[in-house]
């Protein structure tokens, strides 16, 4: 990381490495810049408009990778580095990514090439040759006998087991295809193959199951999903997640669904990861996809936490639009477009109801033939059934879900349980305040009536605030027949109405207090019967509690916290006795 200092302002420069080796950037910022300026500049310099699926990813001194965070201070994040080094690349990889345009879409061309030669993107060697072949046409052009002689795609890197067998069917798949094509129909037809791929989007962390057997794990924008060997073992919808987070390093995913939409049944799967960091990382972006992903908009999106009761936790804010707030602007900017383009004729006749020959038909079928496959599903809309073409090679797997343990746990909360708790806030917080307004109104009548009791000569003079009181009081002692009954009656009222506020408040504060009693207690009592019973079920042999041994939870609890403990304070004790 380099700084200079001028003008009494601090400048710091990084490197940012582009989705070609070769290709890079540098870029300058402030202190006070945030993430999102230097992604904005980087995509301001390579002409990209769907800045939302990129971001910028480092490696920290401890050689673990993070997203930059386009919310918090580059500073902040990256004061480890040295030297400052961030790589441009594609995060949120789109559902349909034919919808990329121009410089959006050649740069996932380019990560999807990235991704095959690294290995991410697996394939069969059939598939592999097919994709080998659209790089050949796109770095060499149409074949020409003279030119491509011999083994002429051996100069190029192909895949990362790249063998002559896999060079020879991406030569005679290459001298197949017509001439004269342009590179967009290469893109498009390179990404829409990889796109029907299961390990499309698929950035590999390797973690290890219950039975410690080695697997990665995957998540993209239709769910999580494990890998053993190259090929998908299991595979979690986003509509059956429950909820995502971690314990030291295992990292826990709560599932509800239905089988038969009748029963919801819960499942709980933990994976374990090499590091605590590496833990925090996956779970990180498994947040971000699924926020990315599932949610309407991105003013929807709360504060999400981490980490489980035995650990501190860790925080997250989304930030950004969500793709659905993509597709909301992309289909308003194409009815803007297509009403620039119709004559003020058509535009008037727009008001009566839409025909297949009317803009509004042709809109509703832009939007089925372009968004169908697109993923419907968020936290609040359940997806209903799968789509279509390539979608349903993700969505309806047919990888069923293994036999898991069931865990007790509390349903998933929906919006409209969360409003009808601000709602009814809102409505005990007005009660409050219009209960102690009316009081007090009372309590000042009260005190106004025996004042003027006890005064006779000053009623027409202290009535000037209360209008109404001030006429009463005035035919009270203007006039003599009325009897001191009525006076001594009144005197009587005002004065069990200060009694009544009195006994009422003595009694709120007795409440308060005799809660708090009850509170500090009750609360001790539990914890100690907590650890008492986790120490009973870690150290007792009986099967009876075989299952909740095997619980990830219990299996972090006993690794990452009761077995160092133990050690400790027997290697303590032991030394003094």
């Amino acid at each position: 990381m380099f700084k200079s200092r001028s003008e009494g302002n601090v400048v710091y420069k990084c490197t940012v490495r582009l989705l070609e080796d070769l290709d890079v950037l540098e870029c300058e910022f402030q202190p006070h810049h945030k993430g999102s300026f230097l992604l904005d500049y980087v995509c301001e310099q390579l002409e990209i408009t769907e800045k939302d699926y990129f971001g910028l990813r480092f490696v920290d001194s401890a050689k673990q990778r993070h997203w930059l965070d386009l919310a918090k201070t580059i500073i902040k994040q990256v004061k480890d580095v040295d030297p400052l080094v961030l790589s441009f690349r594609v995060k949120f990889y789109p559902a349909d990514p034919l919808r990329l345009t121009n410089n959006g879409k050649l740069m996932l061309y380019q990560q999807l090439k990235r991704d095959l030669r690294h290995g991410r993107l697996y394939c069969s060697a059939g598939e592999a040759a097919a994709l080998g072949a659209l790089i050949v046409q796109d770095e060499l052009g149409d074949y020409d006998a003279e030119t491509h002689t011999g083994d002429y795609v051996s100069s190029l890197k192909i895949a990362l087991r790249q063998s002559e067998q896999l060079e020879k069917k991406a030569m005679e798949l290459h001298q197949k295809r017509e001439p004269g094509q342009e590179a967009v129909a290469v893109y498009d037809e390179f990404v829409g193959i990889a796109r029907s791929l299961e390990t499309y989007g698929i950035d590999p962390h390797p973690v290890k199951d219950h039975r410690g057997t080695q697997l990665y794990l995957g998540i993209n924008f239709s769910g999580i999903s494990t890998f053993a060997a190259g090929r998908r073992t299991q595979h979690f919808r986003w509509p059956e997640v429950h909820k995502i987070n971690f314990e030291g390093k295992m990292f826990i995913i709560h599932l509800a669904y239905s089988e038969d939409r009748r029963e919801v049944k819960k499942h709980t799967v933990g994976f374990k990861c090499p590091s605590g960091a590496a833990c925090r990382y996956v779970w990180r972006c498994s947040i971000e996809q699924m926020l990315f992903f599932t949610l309407p908009t991105s003013q929807h999106a709360s504060v999400v936490s981490g980490g489980g009761f035995f650990s501190w936790g860790t925080k997250f804010r989304y930030s950004g639009r969500t793709e659905r707030e993509l597709m909301s602007e992309a289909l308003q900017a194409l009815r803007q477009q297509k009403l620039n383009n119709t004559s003020p004729s058509k535009r008037k006749a727009q008001s009566v109801p839409a025909t297949p020959s009317s803009p509004q038909g042709d809109l509703a079928e832009i939007r089925k033939s372009r968004y169908s496959s697109l993923p419907r599903s968020t936290m609040s809309e359940p997806l209903g059934g799968c789509g279509d073409h390539m979608a349903s090679s993700v969505y309806c797997t047919d990888n069923p879900l293994p036999t898991l343990e069931t865990v007790s746990e509390e349903a998933r909360k929906t919006n409209g349980e969360s409003n009808d708790h601000l709602s009814d806030y809102y409505f005990r917080d007005s009660f409050d305040h219009s209960s102690s307004e009316s009081g007090f109104t009372a309590a000042n009548s009260a005190n106004a009536i025996g004042d003027h009791h006890h005064r006779h000569g000053g009623a027409t003079s202290a009535g000037g605030h209360h209008p109404h009181l001030h006429h009463h009081h005035r035919q009270a002692y203007t006039t003599d027949n009325i009897p001191a009954l009525a006076m001594h009656s009144v005197t009587n009222h005002a004065a069990s109405i200060i009694q009544q506020q009195n006994a009422s408040n003595s009694a709120k504060n007795a409440k308060k207090f005799s809660l708090v009693q009850a509170f500090v207690p009750s609360f001790v009592f539990v914890v100690v019967v907590l650890i008492v019973s986790a120490i009973y079920i870690l150290e007792t042999d009986s099967e009876l509690f075989a299952p909740m041994r095997n619980w990830p939870e219990m299996i972090c609890l006993r690794y990452q916290y009761y077995q160092p403990l133990k050690e400790f304070l027997a290697k303590k004790f032991g030394a003094i006795f």
